[in-house]
């Protein structure tokens, strides 16, 4: 409980940031980030990936945004490159839903030769009714899960081998979320999550999140295994009001939603900042 309490009051912690605080502040002293390096951000388009993609441009790390619409992208973009001009972003085409599109952003990035420090695993969808993916699987676990799962094991020697020659540690970054500890233990099966058996929005959401978080343990262990200068974590982001939030209509979320817009100020874009 008083825990809670100082994170909606935004009470910093040990860090010295608490929920108030702002990506830009968190990074005001970048002097701690190592020169030359490249993050790809997936779901870069709008909320946190936007912010994460922004905040990281500003601090000279060249951003590889990974976008389901292009459109979107190069608006974001052009958004980021206007205020840091001197930002290199690269825009790619992605469906996370999507293995076979997964296959081809990851052949093309290659392709590139850029080295690869941090991945942040960010897109995500929610849905209240059933939808599936083209090869036929459940349109949230296949998102949210299975799409970064396999763009993380394509990338990830990429990432081992940028990491061996910089002698720079690499970052992979789950963006999870704390409504996975809403899944039952004797709920969590694979073969209904793929198919969508007794689909609800809320528990597939929820799944699909313990299941990122079940693949940065499993991942972690093999990299440790392996001696690799590469750490995977994954993250819960707090309450922030996105498109996901803003979609998952019902009592808790509506709340939510009013607390956020009585009480937490705006930031100088007009915002609504982090709670994290």
């Amino acid at each position: 409980m008083k825990e809670t309490i100082r994170y909606l009051a935004g009470i910093a912690g040990p860090s010295g940031f608490g929920s108030n605080s702002t990506a830009e502040q968190v990074t005001q002293d970048c002097s701690f980030l190592p020169p030359n390096l490249t993050a790809l951000i997936t779901g870069a388009t709008s909320g946190i990936g936007a912010e994460t993609a922004r905040v990281l441009a500003k601090r000279g790390v060249r951003v590889v945004v990974g976008a389901r619409d292009l459109k979107k992208g190069c608006e974001v973009r052009e958004k980021i490159q206007k205020e840091s001009p001197n930002a290199e972003i690269i825009l790619l085409e992605i469906d996370l839903s999507s293995l076979a599109s997964v296959q081809r952003f990851c052949s093309e990035f290659l392709a590139l030769e850029l080295p690869l420090n941090i991945l942040i695993n960010n897109a995500g969808v929610y849905s209240q009714n059933i939808e599936f993916s083209e090869e036929k699987i459940e349109m949230t676990f296949a998102t949210n899960y299975l799409g970064h799962f396999l763009l993380t094991k394509m990338l990830l020697e990429k990432m081992i081998d940028t990491a061996n020659k910089t002698g720079i540690q690499g970052r992979i970054i789950n963006v999870s979320s704390v409504i996975h500890s809403w899944v039952k233990r004797t709920c969590f099966c694979f073969k209904d999550m793929l198919n969508g058996k007794s689909y609800n929005g809320t528990r597939a959401y929820a799944q699909s999140k313990l299941a990122m978080i079940l693949h940065v343990k499993e991942m972690a262990r093999q990299l440790k295994a392996r001696n690799a200068r590469v750490t995977i974590n994954a993250v819960h982001p707090g309450i922030v009001r996105t498109g996901i939030i803003k979609a998952h209509k019902g009592l808790i979320t509506g709340c939510i939603n009013n607390l956020l817009c009585s009480s937490k100020p705006k930031n100088r874009r007009g915002e609504w900042k982090i709670l994290c």
